[in-house]
């Protein structure tokens, strides 16, 4: 099921913003390619990645300097080992949806 997360306007370009979504702290990032949503916590030592920053599709963890792909999930950079959920986006009429399961 899908769940309005956020006006699309909220989240600019080269933006994110921290939501919660049943009960999950998740981070809706608005890269050049689109949307995409994932976890909001770092998988090397469950820090926010919400006070970290975005770069391109990459955001970093300020803790360490572990960066994850915001569109798959993926590990970019040490000393994180360990992939960050994704979940699937929709945006329409302006709103963004994310699933979670």
């Amino acid at each position: 099921m899908f769940v309005t997360v956020a006006n699309a306007s909220e989240v600019p370009v080269g933006q994110f913003k921290a939501v919660e979504v049943q009960g999950r702290r998740l981070l809706v990032c608005h890269t050049e390619g689109g949307f995409s949503a994932i976890d909001d916590t770092c998988t090397h030592d469950d820090g926010p990645l919400a006070d970290g920053w975005l770069d391109g599709n990459a955001i970093e963890c300020p803790r360490h300097g572990a960066r994850f792909d915001v569109t798959t999930g993926k590990v970019l950079c040490l000393p994180a080992a360990v992939p960050v959920a994704t979940y699937d986006v929709q945006v329409e009429g302006g709103q963004i949806f994310v699933k979670v399961q």
